[in-house]
């Protein structure tokens, strides 16, 4: 893999709230931010970027040059256990790099500048890219040339290592990704992170799995940045319904048998059990659900949907990191997906698809003569 540099936190961080945190910070000695997970079938084998996975850390690297506790060769470091303070040690212990990288930038606009007469401030562009579910060959054209000349990349949790290693040799790095009970940055520190570097007058890319547009807060990114002024391009990618469908063969629309799609997030309120928002439109036979991150509240979602009246047998699917070589898949009727999930122990991401277009899919186990009845039913 090309050994990327990766920008961090907080751009003009002397004058941000962010670094007036930081500074009002203790920490009791130098502590190294790095934990390698060595178990099988963990974030080594993920094809994303795990928390606490070598591949974030050697990207991050240039970050860490001056932590004398950092080995990239060590995986035993000592750290806080909880994950609160693995943030902001990661914080404080990129600050320094993150600074010199900002005065870098700002050095380089104004020799731009000065000779020719050009405006004196120039604004960088912020590019929200979708990368797709996992296979790098899914990425855009487009998606591909702008990553390729990006000065910065911000990068999220599902992007997948593949993709990364596609960015330009120049390009730094950095990981603001979030998973259950660890955000390395918040909402709010990543939207000061691409107005201040914007500000530098560095081309900043902003790399989201699936569209940064679907269940991906890119629309949250790119009104804050619309409203200081910055110019923000999307550059769509194909989402996770979309490309898991297509791996697996299932037409999430097809005649006489769904005459609609619908995308769900399986998030809940505050962490609990409860999907958020489970209508009782959503229990239309005739419809294709696809739920994003829904592993947790599947169980109360499949519940409310067969007391709403979709058929406890309908067909269902759950794909454990689709269109990537750790894929996994459980096919089940609605009923029975939950435990089925439960017992190979399926990991996030997971995109669950539900809807009689399953049983389409070439791969579905049980008899072609059902899936030939559901499309001549009609």
């Amino acid at each position: 893999m090309a050994l990327v540099k990766e920008i961090s936190h907080l751009s003009s961080v002397s004058h941000s709230f962010q670094y007036k945190y930081l500074k009002s910070r203790k920490l009791h000695k130098p502590i190294c931010s790095l934990h390698f997970n060595n178990k099988p079938n963990s974030s080594n084998s993920s094809p994303f970027t795990e928390k606490h996975s070598i591949g974030r850390f050697e990207r991050e690297s240039w970050l860490y040059r001056d932590d004398p506790t950092f080995s990239s060769s060590s995986s035993s470091c000592s750290l806080p256990y909880d994950s609160n303070s693995i943030r902001e040690n990661d914080i404080v212990l990129q600050l320094p790099e993150l600074k010199k990288l900002l005065q870098v930038l700002r050095e380089k606009r104004k020799r731009n500048v000065g000779c020719g007469g050009e405006k004196e401030r120039r604004i960088g562009n912020v590019f929200l890219v979708g990368t797709g579910p996992g296979d790098p060959e899914l990425l855009t054209v487009k998606a591909l040339r702008v990553i390729q000349s990006a000065d910065l990349l911000l990068y999220d949790r599902l992007v997948s290592n593949d993709v990364l290693d596609l960015v330009g040799d120049h390009a730094r790095l950095l990981y603001v990704g979030k998973t259950a009970g660890y955000h390395s940055r918040t909402q709010e520190e990543i939207h000061e992170l691409l107005l201040n570097f914007a500000e530098a007058g560095a081309n900043v890319v902003r790399l989201k799995g699936g569209d940064p547009l679907v269940f991906g807060r890119g629309g949250e990114e790119m009104d804050f940045l619309q409203q200081q002024g910055i110019q923000v391009t999307v550059i769509p990618g194909i989402t996770a319904a979309s490309g898991i469908a297509a791996e697996l063969g299932i037409p999430l629309t097809h005649r006489g048998v769904a005459n609609s799609v619908r995308f769900l997030t399986g998030h809940s309120r505050k962490g609990g059990t409860d999907p958020l928002y489970v209508a009782e439109s959503a229990a239309d036979p005739d419809s294709t659900l696809v739920i994003y991150m829904g592993l947790a509240t599947l169980p109360s979602l499949a519940l409310k949907l067969i007391h709403h009246g979709l058929q406890a047998d309908t067909p269902a699917a759950a794909v454990e990191r689709g269109t990537t070589p750790q894929q996994r898949i459980v096919f089940s009727r609605l009923q029975d997906l939950a435990e089925k999930i439960s017992l190979v122990e399926l990991v996030s991401p997971t995109l669950i698809i539900i809807g009689k277009v399953v049983a389409l899919s070439p791969l579905w186990p049980e008899s072609y003569k059902e899936a030939s009845f559901l499309v001549e039913a009609r």
